[in-house]
């Protein structure tokens, strides 16, 4: 079994020397030193469906056991009619804060009444206080999410705003996850 130490590392590197080694090796053990890094290791492992377990040594110390499925493929099957809509911001456009504030609820709104839904709805920067702060914004979302579309926020955009304890839709996500799908999927940047 091949031994990635990652310990110190800044997000997204674990993810990404764990990803490499698994296109090599059938099992593996990714050392990290902070939840956040086991969790998004995990993560990552799980997408690519492997058996995945988390041993805490410490406050300080995480492993995550990696082992592939003798039929399991890097290559995830792709989607090729709905889309992911990145949203980098709490406004949609340019000018008034006000107007862009009642456009990014209607356009939230329409998402609901496409066909297909979307795939996934990544949001970042000031677009994570749409998943944590306003009311509004986090029912519709909600919906959303009710309807099997994907919702991932910057896990460092929620801190930044310190809003990680104030999710209240979808899940916190990493800037792997976040390249892989603006890399792997149709994309709609707003």
């Amino acid at each position: 079994m091949k031994e990635i130490d990652a310990r110190g590392l800044a997000c997204p590197k674990p993810v990404v020397m764990t990803k490499k080694a698994l296109e090599e090796e059938s099992e593996l053990l990714t050392i990290v030193d902070n939840e956040a890094a086991s969790k998004n290791v995990a993560k990552l492992a799980k997408k690519l469906n492997c058996k995945v377990s988390i041993l805490e040594e410490n406050d300080n110390l995480f492993k995550v056991n990696i082992k592939k499925s003798k039929e399991q493929s890097l290559n995830s099957k792709k989607d090729d009619t709905a889309k992911t809509y990145l949203i980098d911001s709490e406004y949609l456009g340019e000018g008034s804060p006000e107007l862009g504030s009642i456009l990014i609820k209607g356009f939230l709104n329409t998402l609901l009444e496409i066909d297909p839904l979307p795939k996934k709805v990544i949001f970042l920067n000031s677009g994570v206080k749409l998943t944590s702060s306003y009311s509004d914004t986090v029912e519709v979302i909600k919906e959303l999410e009710k309807n099997n579309v994907a919702i991932l926020s910057c896990g460092t955009c929620l801190e930044y705003y310190n809003l990680k304890s104030e999710l209240k839709v979808g899940e916190i996500s990493n800037m792997y996850e976040i390249v892989d799908s603006l890399n792997s999927e149709k994309c709609v940047s707003i």
